[in-house]
C-alpha cells in the first residue's frame, strides 16, 4: 500500500503556476481517500472557482499519482469551504 506520506510528497511536486507554491502547502487538498491500492480520490479546491489553471492542476495531480502506481485518480472539486490560505502560509507571505 502506498503510504499517505508518499502521496503528500507527490502532491508537493504539483505547483500552482500563479502563486509558485505547491498545491499541498497552499491547502488546496482537503482530503485523500484510498478506495483501493489502485484507486485514490483527491478532494480539493482552487484558490478561486474560476481558476484558469484548474484543468492543468488536475492533469498534473493525476500524472503524479499515477506515477506512484495508482491506476485511477478521481479528483472531486469543492468550494465548501472556500479556500483560505493556511496560517503557516500567511506567516510565510507576511500577511
Amino acid at each position: 500500500m502506498i503510504k499517505k506520506e508518499r502521496v503528500i510528497e507527490e502532491l508537493e511536486t504539483v505547483m500552482d503556476p500563479e502563486i509558485g507554491l505547491d498545491i499541498y502547502t497552499l491547502g488546496l487538498v482537503y482530503d485523500m481517500i484510498y478506495t483501493s491500492e489502485e484507486l485514490i480520490t483527491i478532494v480539493m479546491t482552487y484558490t478561486t472557482p474560476l481558476c484558469p489553471f484548474g484543468p492543468m492542476l488536475q492533469e498534473n495531480i493525476e500524472a503524479a499519482l499515477k506515477g506512484l502506481g495508482f491506476e485511477k485518480v478521481v479528483i472531486t472539486l469543492t468550494f465548501d469551504p472556500p479556500w483560505e490560505p493556511p496560517e503557516n502560509l500567511r506567516e510565510m507571505m507576511g500577511v
